[in-house]
């Protein structure tokens, strides 16, 4: 048996200002032989992956215009200091914490000061490809069928390369680099946004009303009207759920007959022309719509409480406009106007801009197990291929080697979570026993009624009340609480959101359980499947009122849980002698 072949490279760390230590040679060694595959759910965190530059497109969210504008500012001052490079290898990179930010930050805060418009042409922007040439990449045969496949990508021209494809990687096939690069670049975005005004040039807007609440019908009635009314210096387009065209109390044609008695009345058009004008801005929209082509939207305005802002996040799985939410609903963690001020606030929102904070989001995979293809010389019966299946170790399939020729799960839908993500126990009257994973390793079994996942966001609802810390929605972890565990020693915990968490059924778990993402979409997960949960490449972008945001975040748990209300303890009064 022959040794493997290695590559070693050797360099001296030249940098100004470095200790002794790091004046030392550093040897970097290369395996092409590393036995390690990467599951169906997940890449291994050693393995990086080309950066594939691309042209931005029309249908890119505010998020990533922004993320392309950080990326390439950056990559402007590198090639500045680095005249000389031509190649560019590795994961989509940002600038650390410890690096000079003064470099490129004039850059960034010209590019985020400026007037945001989604429509404008992407082709004046500079186009950058990866040059590589196949010739000089040795041991082409070697390493990983990941390795290879990522080998043949970097060759590729623009022209070959499956742009829209590679947009929709899920973030749990990211590399452990690729996914940290990823949520450090959304956290330095949002801290940027927080501190400045962005000012949209609003054109399309999008109404949300609780619409089974009858007492919100008429506020959003007279929002519409407010938008469409000929005093507006810009025509808006407004576009209004669908179920309200035949609302009574909404009254769809009534309102553009009010519309247009006070564009006849101000004589800038006569009553035809304006009723075509009125019937052309005042649009429905549904769920397919937002779903197939969100970059419609310049703005989302939401009527109600918090699961109204719940469900702007489930309408706009991937792309998400600016969400400024209006407080008529109950708690209201999520919703930071009053709607008795709603012409102000718009106004100043849509002349000087807003405060926009990015909230984080999970991305939830369920993983359905795949039954193993039974041998032809095998004719066992149907009770014999189940009794194989249930003797099936998922903690095996999870952390050990998946053959090249056959994947153990396959992924059966991916949902955008704001909140939390629940596996329970479901309608089954005992509990559940689920086996929770982290990246490659396996945490602990959980014999609980279920297990709660949930986003800083989402530390105020499920995960209180199943006894979870509460959290500040900057902070960039993810929380774990058992949901009345059968142990004493579970404790919540915290974990970074650089993680790919998995929680699964094992084969011989008794009874199935079942997920749900926000409350909504209950899958039930049958033993062997499990739910892959990670950051999301598309945070939830939440326009926020004037003031700190710590401040109104301690005020909200204060005023709205009595978070530590108690009465003042008296003082001690002194001895009368």
């Amino acid at each position: 048996m022959g040794e493997r072949s290695e590559k070693h490279i050797t360099f001296d760390a030249d940098s100004d200002g470095s200790s002794d230590e790091d004046g030392r040679e550093v040897e970097v060694v290369f395996d092409p032989g590393n036995p390690y595959r990467r599951k169906s759910s997940m890449v291994s965190s050693d393995i990086q992956a080309p950066l594939i530059r691309h042209r931005t497109r029309r249908t890119e969210c505010l998020v990533h215009q922004f993320l392309d504008s950080q990326r390439r500012a950056k990559d402007a001052a590198s090639s500045a200091s680095e005249a000389d490079s031509e190649y560019s290898f590795g994961p989509t990179s940002y600038p650390s914490p410890s690096n000079n930010i003064d470099a490129t930050g004039s850059m960034r805060d010209k590019g985020l000061d400026a007037i945001l418009d989604s429509k404008a042409d992407s082709t004046a922007q500079k186009k950058h490809c990866v040059i590589v040439d196949p010739d000089s990449l040795e041991h082409a045969d070697g390493g990983q069928a990941d390795q290879q496949a990522w080998t043949q990508q970097m060759t590729k021209s623009m022209s070959e390369l499956d742009l829209a494809s590679y947009d929709d990687v899920h973030s749990r096939l990211l590399t452990k680099q690729q996914l940290s690069d990823m949520a450090w670049g959304v956290r330095e975005l949002s801290r940027r946004l927080s501190s400045m005004r962005i000012r949209f040039r609003v054109k399309t807007i999008f109404l949300l009303t609780k619409i089974y609440d009858q007492d919100l019908i008429p506020k959003t009635r007279e929002l519409t009207r407010w938008l469409l009314h000929h005093d507006q210096e810009v025509k808006y387009t407004v576009y209004v759920q669908d179920k309200l065209k035949t609302h009574k109390k909404f009254d769809a044609n009534g309102l553009i007959d009010e519309v247009c008695k006070g564009y006849t009345a101000s004589g800038v058009i006569d009553d035809g022309t304006a009723r075509d004008s009125i019937r052309k801005r005042l649009r429905y929209w549904n769920e397919e719509m937002c779903s197939q082509r969100p970059h419609m939207f310049d703005f989302v305005i939401s009527l109600g409480g918090d699961g109204t802002v719940l469900y702007a996040s489930w309408l706009f799985q991937r792309i998400v406009p600016p969400v400024l939410s209006f407080a008529l609903g109950s708690l209201g963690f999520l919703t930071k106007f009053d709607f008795e001020d709603y012409q102000r606030t718009l106004t100043t929102a849509f002349t000087k801009g807003v405060t926009v904070s990015l909230r984080l989001r999970f991305e939830g995979t369920v993983m359905r197990s795949q039954r193993r293809k039974r041998p032809e010389i095998d004719q066992g019966s149907e009770e014999d291929e189940d009794e194989l299946h249930r003797k099936r170790d998922l903690v095996e399939e999870l952390i050990g080697e998946e053959r090249e020729d056959e994947h153990t799960h396959r992924p059966d839908g991916t949902f955008e979570i704001l909140n939390e993500v629940v596996v329970d126990r479901g309608p089954n009257p005992t509990m559940s026993y689920t086996e929770v994973f982290g990246d490659d390793e396996h945490f602990t079994s959980v014999l609980a009624d279920g297990i709660c996942v949930s986003t800083p966001t989402g530390s105020t609802a499920y995960n209180l009340a199943a006894g979870g810390s509460l959290c500040h929605p900057e902070n960039p972890v993810m929380l774990v609480t058992a949901i009345c565990a059968h142990t004493l020693s579970f404790r919540p915990i915290v974990l970074p959101d650089t993680i790919v968490l998995r929680v699964g059924v094992p084969y011989d778990a008794r009874t199935a359980s079942w997920a749900s993402f926000d409350g909504r979409e209950r899958i039930e997960l049958k033993p062997g499947d499990y739910v892959t949960i990670s950051a999301s490449r598309f945070p939830f972008a939440s326009v926020q009122s004037e003031g700190r945001r710590s401040e109104d975040w301690v005020n909200s748990i204060s005023g709205k849980l009595g978070w530590n209300t108690r009465q003042k303890q008296k003082t001690f009064k002194e001895w009368e002698k």
